[in-house]
């Protein structure tokens, strides 16, 4: 009796044991990660948060990813490891594919990819950022990670932003990436009520634009939470380097920005209703300036209060919008 009424009487005690009951379902979509698999798992076994359950969606691997699994499944056991078949149709395709599969349930969901290992408290401190109560709003959790080689050499860190995440920065820009998140069911929810046969950029994004777009919070954590493996089988890769930033505003001037511009514009008038008032008025001034004359577009791009998280990127957003390539 005497340590129930401990932990009823200490919040710290109370808030933790909150946090220990809490279910997380870790999303990872596989595709021939023989490779750096293992590790992955393992580190996902290291939490310190030990409330969680793998959810394995494999998009036709051809080596070794299956049998790993499966022999992790045989080691932790069917409550722990779930192995399904992907989509075939993309990674996008094939974590949304797990989001809205409404078998899975639990408190909160981790994407994860193939190949990264998780600092040993990354569940917990995600879990700790995001509020308990309301329920019903929702919340999305992110984080800078650690960059390393093949053979888990530092080679630095992702970008720094400090800019509070907000919708005005959601339309042109993803903060983290979808290893790095965990978002609550009210998050989830709203990725549901994405068509299936929606053109999805990618689902890291696409969680920012929703979030932010109908009202929710997101948590931009300056500290990694994993270790991002850098090498040649990277879909995306880090946004760190010289190179890959200057890639990333060719892109931009290229037109191909453009382009993802509208298949986002295209799956937030799918939820428009949903969207708080204001971002509404937002979303509509941000259109009105792609389809604008070069002096109402800049000018419309400014009332819209769209922008970019550093002046780096912010110059190459002007230059897009000069260039009408947003």
């Amino acid at each position: 009796m005497k340590d129930i009424f401990r932990l009823d009487s200490d919040p710290s005690a109370i808030a933790e044991h909150s946090i220990e009951s809490k279910k997380v379902a870790i999303l990872v979509c596989t595709y021939n990660g023989e490779r750096f698999l293992r590790e992955q798992l393992e580190s996902f076994i290291n939490q310190t948060h030990k409330n969680w359950s793998i959810h394995v969606s494999d998009d036709g691997s051809t080596d070794a990813t299956l049998e790993i699994l499966e022999e992790y499944k045989k080691q932790l056991g069917d409550e722990k490891i779930v192995i399904l078949q992907g989509p075939r149709q993309g990674f996008a395709k094939n974590f949304l594919s797990l989001i809205k599969n409404r078998e899975i349930v639990a408190d909160y969901f981790a994407f994860s990819d193939q190949d990264d290992i998780w600092l040993e408290d990354k569940l917990s401190r995600s879990i700790a950022q995001i509020p308990q109560t309301p329920t019903s709003k929702p919340h999305l959790y992110c984080s800078r990670t650690k960059l390393v080689n093949t053979d888990l050499a530092p080679l630095g860190f992702s970008p720094l932003f400090k800019k509070r995440p907000c919708f005005e920065n959601s339309l042109v820009q993803s903060i983290a990436g979808a290893n790095t998140m965990m978002i609550n069911n009210a998050a989830r929810d709203l990725m549901c009520r994405i068509a299936d046969d929606a053109l999805v950029v990618a689902h890291d994004w696409l969680a920012y634009l929703l979030v932010t777009g109908c009202g929710g919070q997101v948590v931009f954590d300056q500290n990694p939470t994993l270790l991002y493996r850098q090498h040649e089988g990277n879909l995306i890769g880090a946004n760190a380097t010289y190179k890959n930033q200057v890639n990333r505003i060719l892109k931009m001037l290229s037109g191909r920005f453009s382009e993802w511009s509208t298949q986002n514009l295209i799956v937030l008038n799918s939820i428009r209703m949903e969207l708080t008032e204001d971002n509404r008025r937002t979303l509509e001034r941000f259109e009105a300036a792609r389809n604008s004359k070069l002096l109402s577009r800049l000018y419309l791009m400014k009332k819209s209060g769209v922008h970019r998280q550093t002046l780096k990127g912010n110059i190459s957003l002007v230059a897009a919008a000069i260039l009408n390539k947003i």
